[in-house]
């Protein structure tokens, strides 16, 4: 009896193990299943593949915010989208004039962008690609731009310029808060090649 009662204690304790290392088992591969399925659900909202209401108001302020001179020079248009305070900055293309606060935006905005001599002709944006944190109070923009405009009669434009900047949400509207203008290196040599060649001949 002793020696039955052990086989099924033997039985009972290989089953268990079997059974304890099957759910084992099919608990990991639900775990990695469902890390692959997370890694395929975006994270924030964005204008690509996971869009939102609020994806379309950014994008009309981000365009605003370069649009305005060709809107009539609206200095309105230009102020209402971007923080009107000392935490507004953004990197130009040169070293020069890097902008820190609304006082020195609107410095520059005054005294070069408004002068009768200068003349907004038309902007171009592609690539537009535009994120928002689940939150639905920060967002951030990418894209290339070609700003095309007239100074005292010549041509002074911003072409394949790569735009970058981030915005946040202040008592319901859309803020810029930051912005980056650059050029890729590549492109700047191909410019600068093409002007010695051209002024070489």
């Amino acid at each position: 009896m002793n020696g039955i009662i052990k086989k099924i204690g033997r039985l009972v304790s290989v089953g268990l193990y079997v059974f304890i290392m099957q759910t084992t088992i099919l608990m990991a591969l639900d775990i990695e299943i469902a890390e692959e399925d997370s890694m395929d659900i975006p994270i924030t909202f964005n204008n690509i593949d996971n869009p939102h209401d609020e994806l379309t108001v950014i994008e009309e302020t981000i365009k605003a915010s370069i649009e305005w001179a060709v809107r009539g020079k609206d200095t309105d248009l230009l102020y209402s989208t971007v923080a009107e305070n000392d935490e507004l900055f953004f990197f130009q293309p040169d070293s020069r004039n890097t902008i820190q606060g609304i006082d020195a935006f609107r410095k520059v905005t005054d005294s070069f962008f408004m002068r009768d001599d200068f003349k907004a002709i038309r902007v171009e944006i592609k690539d537009m690609r535009i994120h928002m944190s689940p939150t639905l109070h920060t967002a951030w923009y990418a894209c290339i731009l070609n700003d095309y405009n007239e100074f005292q009669g010549k041509p002074a434009n911003w072409e394949n310029v790569r735009w970058t900047g981030v915005l946040e949400k202040v008592d319901g509207e859309w803020r810029i808060f930051q912005m980056h203008f650059s050029k890729a290196e590549d492109l700047v040599r191909e410019e600068y090649s093409k002007e010695q060649t051209k002024n070489e001949n």
